[in-house]
C-alpha cells in the first residue's frame, strides 16, 4: 500500500500499490487500476485541455484490500455459488441483495478510510472550499471497455458533502458492484469475479442548471459526420434514466453549424439540495419548452466533442454539464460501443429471424422515436415496476414508462421495447442497440403514452425503423435474404472529380445494392415508383377514407431506405410528378382526376401542390420528408420541385413548404427541375426560391423543339444535342452560378452521348446524374474530360470548339 498524498509522478510499482490516484496521475491505459470511468476522467484531465471538474479515484488495489481484509471476498464467493439460474429474477435478487448487505455492513478498514478521507480534505484545500460537494461515481474494471457498453450498471451518488459521507458512499459503490443488473451482466458476459474490481471517482460537483450527453456519431443512423447532443434542465441523470425526453441537437462536424434542433417539453428536473443530496422539482411551464442550450453553447460542446474524438481516435460517448455561471464542463467521456463495433457495410436494420413484414393496412396505435431499428410482433406486457419483471416472458414486447439497468434481465427476453419517455441516448435506446432489439422511446412526446395506449396481452407489430406500433400481428415472417459469396475482384480506381457524378434511382430496394457504386449521391429519386409499387391508391382517396398516415408511412419507409443506404452522401427526392392519367390509374383516382387530352402539359408537378383540390395530398409528401429527416435523423435528404412553370408557382410551393416546417437552410436544399423554357429564360428570378436546378433534358428538349419523343412520326427530330438545347443549358449554368446556385442534369443524354457529357463539363455543370449502370463509365469520362481541359489550358494547344453557345 502506498499513501499518495500529493499530485506528482509515481513509479509503476507505487501506482499499483496506491489506494488513491489523482486525475492528473491517470491515463486511459489505467483501466485495470481504476476502471473505465476513472481512467477516462484522468485522460481528459491530463491529456486534453477540455474543462473537467477535478478529483481523485480509489483504485482496484483499494477495493481488493477492502474485500480481503473484511472477509467479504470469501462470503461473496459462497453466495454466488448458490445462484443456479441468473434468468430467475427472484433468485438473482435474493443472492445479489444479500451480497450488498454483506458489503455495506462491513467495517471500512481504518487505513483505507483515512486515505480516502485525507484525499477529500486535500481536494477541498486545492479547490479553496471547505467540505466541497462532490459526485462519487462507480467505475468497474469491466465497465466502459470497447466491447461492452453497460455503463451505469453500478451506482453514482451526487452532491455528497463531508468526509464521513464520502467514505460511506465509496463503500456503497463497492456494494453496487453486486446490484441485480450488474451481477446478471457479468455472469452473461462470463467475466471471472476475481478479475472484476471497482474504483470510485470522487469528483467536484458541477452545479448544473442543465446537463446532458453527446456522441461523436449519430447513434440513430451511424452518421459520423455529425455530433449529436441531448440536454435537459438540472442534473443529467434523468436523461440517461429516460425520465425526461431531452432536447436533441445535431451539429455538422465539417462546418461546425447546427444541422437540426428538436426542443421537447422538459417539465421535471433533478436538482441538488443545499445540505447535500438531490430531489426532483417541476420546471415552470414557460421554461420547460425552452432550449436547454444556446446556439453558441451547442457549438462549443461540439468543438469539445471533436477534440476528444481526435484525441481518442474513436467514436466517443460523453456527458456534459452547464453550471450556474454558464460554464460548460465535461464530466465523462468513454468510447462509443455500438457503431464503433459495426462493420461499415452492415445494414442499419436488424436481421433477426423473428422479424416480420408489416401489413400495410394495420391500424396505427401510437408512434415514438425509432431508437433501435428492426421489426417485431408479439404480445404486449406492460410493467410499471422493475420488481415485477420476473413475470415477463421471453418473446413478449416490453412496455414501460422508462428503463434503467434494473430492467436488463427483462430486456434480454424482449422481442421489442417501447417506453413513454426518453431520447436517443437514454438507457433503453443504448441497451437496445447493443442487444439489437427493436426499440421505440419517447412515445409521450409523439402524442400518446405507450403505457396508456397499449394493454397487456394485446398483439401488436413494432416497426422500430419508422417509429410506429401497429395493431395486430403480421402474417408473413420476413425471410432472410439469400447471400452469395462474391468472387475476388481487382480493386477499381475512380479518380476524384470536381464535377460530381450522381445516380438516378426509382426502386428503394435497390439502394443497398447500388450504394457501393462510386456515385457522389442520388441526384434524382423518383417518388412515383413508391406510389405504383407500394401505395397503389390515390392520396385523396386515402385521405377521404381515413388513412392519410399510410401515405406518410409508405413514402417515409421507401425514402429512408435510400437515404440510409447512401448516407452521408446527399439524396435528392423529386416530389410526385404523375400526370393526370397516371394518377387516375391509382385506386380511387377516377373520382379526383380530370380527363386531359394532353396531360403532358396539364395538371402536373408544381401546379398541383398549391391547388386547393390537391394541397392536402402534397402536405402528406412534406410530412413524409419531415419524418425521414427529423424522426429518423437522415439529414442527407433534400427535395426537388418538378414542372414549375412560373416564378409565382415557385413562391407558392416554397411558402407551403415553409408553413409545414421545411425551410431552406445550409442542411436542407430545395432544388427545381429545369425542364421548361421559362425555367431557363427566368432563371435569374427563380434563383431566389431555390438552391439549384436539375435539368430534365427529355422534357426540356421536347418543349424547346416542340417535338414529342414518343411520337414515331417526329421522334427522329428529338435530340438533346441540338444547339438550341445546348444554348439553353449553357445560359442556365451561367445565370445560376452568378447567384451561387448549382446546376445538375438527370436526363438520359449523359448516359447515351459521351460527347454531351464533355459539353456539360466544359460548360461548368456541377453534377451529372445517370442511371446506375452508367455511373462507373461516366465517372471515368468526367475525370478524362476534366484532365483534358486542364491540359488544354496549360498548353494552349487543345482542341477548340467553334460553336457559339451564347444567345
Amino acid at each position: 500500500m502506498v499513501v499518495n498524498d500529493d499530485v506528482g509522478q509515481l513509479t509503476d510499482e507505487d501506482r499499483k500499490k496506491a489506494f488513491v490516484l489523482w486525475f492528473d496521475q491517470l491515463r486511459r491505459e489505467d483501466v485495470n487500476l481504476v476502471g473505465g470511468k476513472s481512467s477516462s476522467l484522468g485522460e481528459l484531465t491530463s491529456g486534453t485541455d477540455v474543462p473537467v471538474p477535478y478529483g481523485y479515484a480509489t483504485t482496484s488495489t483499494a477495493y481488493r484490500y477492502f474485500m480481503k481484509t473484511t472477509g467479504c471476498r470469501e462470503k461473496v464467493d459462497q453466495l454466488l455459488a448458490t445462484l443456479k439460474d441468473p434468468e430467475d429474477s427472484d433468485e438473482l435478487h435474493r443472492v445479489a441483495s444479500t451480497i450488498r448487505k454483506v458489503i455495506k455492513s462491513a467495517k471500512m478498514p481504518e487505513i483505507l478510510a483515512t486515505i480516502i478521507g485525507d484525499s477529500y480534505d486535500q481536494l477541498a484545500k486545492r479547490m479553496g472550499q471547505n467540505e466541497p460537494y462532490v459526485a462519487v461515481r462507480s467505475s468497474a474494471t469491466a465497465e466502459d471497455l470497447p466491447n461492452a457498453s453497460f455503463a451505469g450498471e453500478q451506482d453514482t451518488y451526487l452532491n455528497v458533502h463531508g468526509r464521513d459521507n464520502v467514505i460511506r458512499k465509496v463503500q456503497d459503490c463497492y456494494a453496487s458492484l453486486y446490484t441485480d443488473r450488474a451481477t446478471y451482466y457479468r455472469i452473461k458476459q462470463h467475466f471471472p469475479e476475481e478479475k472484476v474490481a471497482l474504483s470510485a471517482a470522487i469528483q467536484m460537483m458541477a452545479f448544473s442548471k442543465a446537463a446532458g450527453v453527446m456522441f461523436t456519431v449519430n447513434v440513430a443512423t451511424g452518421d459520423d459526420t455529425k455530433v449529436m447532443i441531448e440536454g435537459s434542465w438540472g442534473l443529467g441523470e434523468y436523461i440517461v434514466q429516460g425520465t425526461v425526453t431531452p432536447d436533441n441537437y445535431v451539429v455538422d462536424k465539417k462546418t461546425m453549424t447546427i444541422s437540426s434542433k428538436t426542443i421537447n417539453n422538459k417539465n421535471i428536473e433533478l436538482i441538488r439540495l443545499p445540505g447535500g443530496g438531490v430531489e426532483q422539482r417541476d420546471v415552470p411551464e414557460d421554461i420547460a419548452k425552452k432550449p436547454a442550450l444556446t446556439d453558441e453553447q451547442i457549438i462549443e460542446l461540439a468543438g469539445y466533442a471533436e477534440q476528444i474524438e481526435k484525441h481518442y481516435g474513436c467514436y466517443m460517448d460523453m456527458e456534459w454539464s452547464l453550471d450556474q455561471n454558464d460554464k460548460l464542463w465535461l464530466v465523462q467521456a468513454r468510447p462509443e460501443t455500438v457503431w464503433s463495433q459495426r462493420k461499415k457495410n452492415e445494414k442499419d436494420e436488424s436481421s433477426s429471424t423473428n422479424e416480420v413484414a408489416i401489413t400495410k393496412d394495420h391500424k396505427v396505435l401510437l408512434k415514438g422515436l425509432p431508437a433501435s431499428p428492426g421489426l417485431a410482433a408479439g404480445k404486449v406486457h406492460v410493467i410499471d415496476d422493475p420488481k415485477d419483471i420476473s413475470e415477463f416472458k421471453k418473446g413478449e414486447i416490453l412496455v414501460t414508462l422508462m428503463t434503467s439497468p434494473d430492467w436488463v434481465p427483462a430486456m434480454k427476453k424482449a422481442s421489442a421495447i417501447i417506453t413513454n419517455n426518453g431520447g436517443m441516448t437514454c438507457h433503453a435506446a443504448i441497451v437496445s442497440r447493443e442487444m439489437q432489439i427493436p426499440c421505440l422511446v419517447g412515445t409521450t412526446s409523439r402524442g400518446t403514452a405507450a403505457t396508456k395506449a397499449l394493454k397487456t396481452g394485446q398483439i401488436v407489430t413494432v416497426d422500430a425503423k419508422d417509429g410506429v406500433v401497429y395493431e395486430g400481428k403480421t402474417e408473413e415472417v420476413a425471410k432472410p435474404k439469400a447471400t452469395t459469396q462474391a468472387a475476388p475482384q481487382v480493386a477499381e480506381y475512380f479518380p476524384p472529380t470536381a464535377t460530381k457524378v450522381m445516380m438516378n434511382l426509382g426502386d428503394p430496394d435497390l439502394a443497398e445494392k447500388y450504394s457501393s457504386l462510386p456515385a457522389d449521391g442520388i441526384g434524382l429519386m423518383r417518388e412515383e415508383f413508391l406510389w405504383t409499387t407500394y401505395i397503389h391508391q390515390h392520396p385523396l382517396y386515402l385521405i377521404e377514407t381515413g388513412h392519410p398516415e399510410r401515405v406518410v408511412n409508405e413514402l417515409a419507409s421507401g425514402i429512408s431506405k435510400v437515404a440510409r443506404a447512401m448516407a452521408p452522401r446527399p439524396v435528392v427526392l423529386r416530389f410526385s410528378d404523375f400526370k393526370s392519367g397516371e394518377y387516375r390509374n391509382l385506386k380511387g383516382g377516377e373520382k379526383y382526376e380530370p380527363h386531359e387530352p394532353a396531360d403532358l402539359l396539364g395538371w402536373r408537378g408544381a401546379s398541383r401542390y398549391y391547388d386547393p383540390k390537391y394541397i392536402n395530398a402534397f402536405k402528406l409528401e412534406l410530412e413524409a420528408v419531415k419524418k425521414v429527416r427529423n424522426d429518423y435523423g437522415l439529414k442527407n435528404l433534400n427535395v426537388m420541385i418538378p414542372f414549375c412553370r412560373t416564378v409565382d408557382e415557385a413562391r407558392k410551393v416554397t411558402d407551403i413548404m415553409r408553413d409545414q416546417g421545411l425551410v431552406r437552410n445550409a442542411d436542407f436544399k430545395v432544388y427545381m427541375m429545369a425542364e421548361i423554357p421559362s425555367n431557363i429564360i427566368l432563371a435569374d428570378q427563380f434563383n431566389q426560391y431555390v438552391d439549384g436546378y436539375s435539368i430534365g433534358s427529355n422534357d426540356l428538349t421536347m418543349l424547346i423543339l416542340g417535338c414529342d419523343r414518343n411520337n414515331d412520326t417526329v421522334s427522329s427530330l428529338f435530340d438533346e444535342r441540338n444547339l438550341a438545347v445546348k444554348r439553353a443549358i449553357r445560359h442556365l449554368i451561367k445565370v445560376a452560378h452568378k447567384d451561387g446556385k448549382t446546376v445538375s442534369i438527370c436526363g438520359q443524354a449523359p448516359s447515351e452521348y459521351p460527347e454531351f457529357t464533355e459539353f456539360l463539363v466544359r460548360s461548368g455543370i456541377d453534377y451529372v446524374s445517370v442511371n446506375p449502370d452508367m455511373v462507373k463509365e461516366t465517372k471515368l469520362n468526367v475525370a478524362h474530360y476534366e484532365q483534358r481541359i486542364l491540359l488544354d489550358h496549360a498548353t494552349g494547344l487543345g482542341r477548340q470548339d467553334p460553336t457559339d453557345y451564347e444567345w
